[in-house]
């Protein structure tokens, strides 16, 4: 049985439907049953669980072949990250008693790095299952190509994508959502020992004013990259309804500073094969 969390999300679902192509039991891991209605229509069995619940989540981990770990993204974190720590002691909690014969976890770009940022939540997870017994793999993708979904409203109605990653023409790792899905389901079907690091990016790094470009490509009309001032970003995120801004703006600095970044060798790095035209033509699209 391969166990799946996160399954109602991009990357859970691509990766749910990659197993299910290959023929393999997949337990979907949900809050309520009407979120896995259709997962159980398509033959996932389902697991009621949630991830602050180490009962549960255990069951749902019992038996598994694979247990493949997504928590939920916490975008506006308090300090010290406690909404992330309660996640992760439930996670090594859960696997501590179901004993699943190995894990995949959706880690991120950037794990490593020692610097304070929204994503230390996943550095904090990294070391948290490393040092238990199980087998995990700990997959690395770069920036979501999906997150240009922000950008669709004002690329269609001003020409402009109003952008964080500066400078405008710099190219950091980014996929797309599918890719990471079935290279999870790949590696959720391989044997290996102990702790593995695996990292991924599209087939070509990517800038803003790529970002642009493909916006102007799928509308059919001109569509340019423009930097928001760094100076105000505090104020925008807090204006949008964040308390804690500083973590998500360190994130940003550290991807445009270059202190996050894949921590393997360029030619270890797995290439995706979505091209990321092709990913916001199906995001205008919907």
């Amino acid at each position: 049985m391969y166990v799946i969390t996160g399954i109602t999300g991009q990357v859970g679902g691509a990766l749910a439907h990659a197993l299910l192509e290959a023929g393999k039991p997949v337990r979907a891991v949900v809050r309520d049953e009407k979120k896995g209605a259709v997962w159980s229509a398509r033959g996932c069995e389902l697991a009621l669980a949630t991830m602050t619940d180490a009962d549960a989540l255990a069951q749902a981990f019992e038996g598994a072949e694979a247990a493949f770990i997504l928590p939920p993204p916490e975008f506006d974190p308090a300090p010290g990250f406690p909404e992330a720590r309660e996640v992760i002691d439930t996670i090594v909690a859960a696997v501590a008693r179901a004993k699943p014969r190995k894990i995949v976890c959706l880690s991120t770009i950037g794990a490593q790095a020692t610097q304070t940022n929204l994503l230390t939540q996943r550095t904090l997870l990294e070391e948290a299952l490393s040092k238990q017994p199980i087998p995990v793999t700990f997959l690395r993708p770069g920036w979501f190509m999906e997150n240009c979904g922000w950008d669709i409203d004002s690329a269609r109605n001003e020409g402009i994508v109003h952008s964080f990653l500066q400078p405008l023409d710099r190219a950091i790792p980014m996929i797309a959502t599918d890719d990471i899905g079935e290279l999870a389901a790949k590696l959720m079907q391989e044997q290996w020992a102990g702790v593995r690091i695996v990292e991924l990016e599209g087939p070509r790094r990517t800038s803003p004013d790529d970002i642009a470009a493909a916006f102007a490509q799928v509308l059919g009309k001109p569509v340019r990259a423009q930097a928001v001032p760094r100076e105000t970003w505090e104020a925008l995120f807090v204006g949008q309804g964040m308390k804690y801004p500083m973590p998500r703006i360190q994130m940003l600095d550290g991807f445009n500073q270059g202190w996050i970044d894949f921590e393997g060798h360029r030619e270890a790095i797995v290439k995706g094969k979505t091209q990321l035209v092709d990913v916001i033509r199906k995001l205008v699209a919907r």
